[in-house]
């Protein structure tokens, strides 16, 4: 997704309704944690995990998952709304989002972004689940966050975005594009050394990767005065470009971020301001 929503997915807040995903043999009950604060088993964990999530899991949000064009081996149709609830209810666990991410279920893996420790988070693992992504909507969540969490995501931008893949392609501006949202004591100058890699990609007439090239220029772009400057001058390269898709990143981006809206809530940081 690429709009200036400030989520990467659809969010339904309405209350889980209880049916089971169609051939499960029954209706399964969350297994109640262990008194006194003991700690269960990380396979018990995953089990509970999973049965919240099925337990949770309706027709409407199966077919949600189809209408905004997301694509999974193995859903259960469980709304983002849904699935905040039970990460807060779990709280940060690092070895159980692992073990979540490795169920291979698309809503596993949502929730598993938002359980992981940012501050655990390696290099290896983001490349590992850099290569899962298989739709949008678990790329730019992962991204929006867990990715732009960690002390990796600047090195990381700048790594997928000559990938060939498409999601993994697309996760570097949706990283990029997640960063200029929520740091907001990072310096320009790591926006403007990425603005390059903006640049070459919005070539790619790939439409997940084409979006998500927009995306990370209008971000960027919004942050403040001068990266606002700085983006418009490759938006307005980019529409000047023989190439379709740039010509549609440059147009699109162009208009955003010179409509006066955008323009009256720029803060006016220099460039060479070292965060605040």
């Amino acid at each position: 997704m690429t709009s200036s929503r400030s989520w990467p997915a659809f969010t339904s807040a309405r209350k889980p309704a209880r049916k089971r995903v169609p051939g499960s043999a029954r209706k399964r009950t969350p297994t109640k944690a262990p008194p006194n604060g003991a700690q269960r088993p990380l396979e018990v964990e995953v089990r509970a995990a999973l049965a919240s999530l099925e337990q949770m899991s309706t027709q409407r949000d199966r077919e949600n998952l189809a209408r905004f064009g997301i694509t999974a081996s193995k859903v259960f149709g469980v709304s983002m709304a849904n699935i905040q609830v039970l990460a807060k209810r779990l709280g940060r666990n690092h070895e159980l989002a692992a073990a979540l991410w490795d169920t291979g279920w698309y809503e596993a893996r949502m929730l598993a972004s938002l359980v992981d420790d940012p501050a655990r988070v390696t290099p290896a693992q983001m490349d590992r689940w850099c290569r899962d992504f298989d739709n949008w909507g678990i790329c730019d969540t992962v991204c929006f966050c867990l990715f732009d969490r960690t002390p990796h995501a600047w090195a990381k931008v700048a790594q997928w975005s000559d990938k060939r893949d498409e999601f993994v392609k697309r996760a570097a501006f949706a990283l990029l594009a997640s960063l200029a949202l929520h740091d907001k004591r990072a310096a320009d100058e790591p926006f403007v050394r990425c603005l390059p890699h903006v640049e070459r990609a919005a070539t790619d007439e790939r439409n997940f990767v084409k979006k998500g090239v927009s995306w990370a220029l209008r971000s960027v772009g919004r942050r403040n005065a001068a990266l606002n400057a700085a983006a418009v001058k490759v938006a307005r390269r980019l529409s000047a470009s023989p190439e379709a898709a740039a010509r549609w990143v440059g147009r699109g981006a162009l208009k955003e971020l010179t409509s006066p809206a955008v323009l009256r809530r720029l803060p006016a940081r220099r460039l060479d301001t070292k965060g605040d």
